[in-house]
């Protein structure tokens, strides 16, 4: 039986809100490509928070390629494998953004805030990058939602509630949850169920952009831990 309990949900994105890889990722992405194929990725793989499927899906049929659900699939396993394999030097040359470590702390001190992730990533790639900084004990990723889940990010959070409802017996909606992301697409994620976004311009889009995109809170960053907490506080029933 689902509890209706004044419970609350935070999603995280990870590439440039939680973490920067410092490259790393491009490489990985690249070499996947290229095994997956036999073909050399002739651009950088574009991430700019869209799923992992979507993205697979265009690197494919701008190279010319297939991209029937079977070659998808070999493009995600390899994604999957390289980044296992990388994960050492994931843990070298990744970083937390300003704030991070600080802001998932003070929310893990309200028991009804459940925290996960709500990313482009498939969920192995995540975890890689998760553990490669310290943050995955933080984090419940059985709740989270991936970029295999869905070709568009908007489909994302209700993949994430029906797994909280699942796997905690909590209730989830839009009013009880606040996705914080660095793109446009997390703030789309965020309308697509009602839900409230935080932008955080640690990516590639300014504070006017994520703004004018229509997050309601927006950060430089994370650094400040008590603006965050009490916008926190003013948008979710924390007690």
């Amino acid at each position: 039986m689902i509890r209706m309990a004044a419970h609350s949900l935070v999603l995280w994105d990870i590439d440039h809100t939680l973490i920067d890889t410092g490259g790393l990722g491009r490489d990985a992405y690249a070499a996947a490509f290229h095994a997956a194929t036999g073909v050399a990725i002739s651009e950088n793989w574009r991430f700019d928070g869209r799923t992992e499927l979507a993205a697979a899906i265009e690197a494919l049929s701008t190279h010319g390629l297939s991209a029937d659900s079977g070659q998808v699939q070999r493009l995600l396993d390899e994604i999957e494998a390289v980044h296992v394999r990388l994960a050492d030097e994931f843990a070298a040359r990744s970083r937390t953004l300003p704030g991070v470590r600080e802001a998932i702390a003070a929310l893990a001190e309200y028991p009804q805030v459940h925290q996960s992730v709500l990313t482009g990533n498939v969920r192995a790639v995540a975890e890689v990058k998760l553990e490669a900084v310290g943050l995955l004990s933080q984090l419940d990723t059985e709740i989270g939602a991936y970029g295999s889940d869905a070709i568009e990010r908007n489909a994302l959070a209700p993949v994430a509630f029906a797994r909280a409802a699942e796997l905690l017996g909590v209730s989830f909606s839009g009013p009880t949850t606040v996705i914080v992301g660095d793109t446009p697409r997390d703030v789309d994620a965020a309308a697509a169920v009602g839900a409230t976004c935080f932008g955080v311009a640690t990516g590639n889009h300014s504070t006017e952009q994520l703004q004018a995109a229509g997050a309601q809170v927006v950060f430089p960053d994370l650094a400040d831990t008590e603006a965050f907490v009490a916008a926190i506080k003013a948008t979710l029933p924390l007690r």
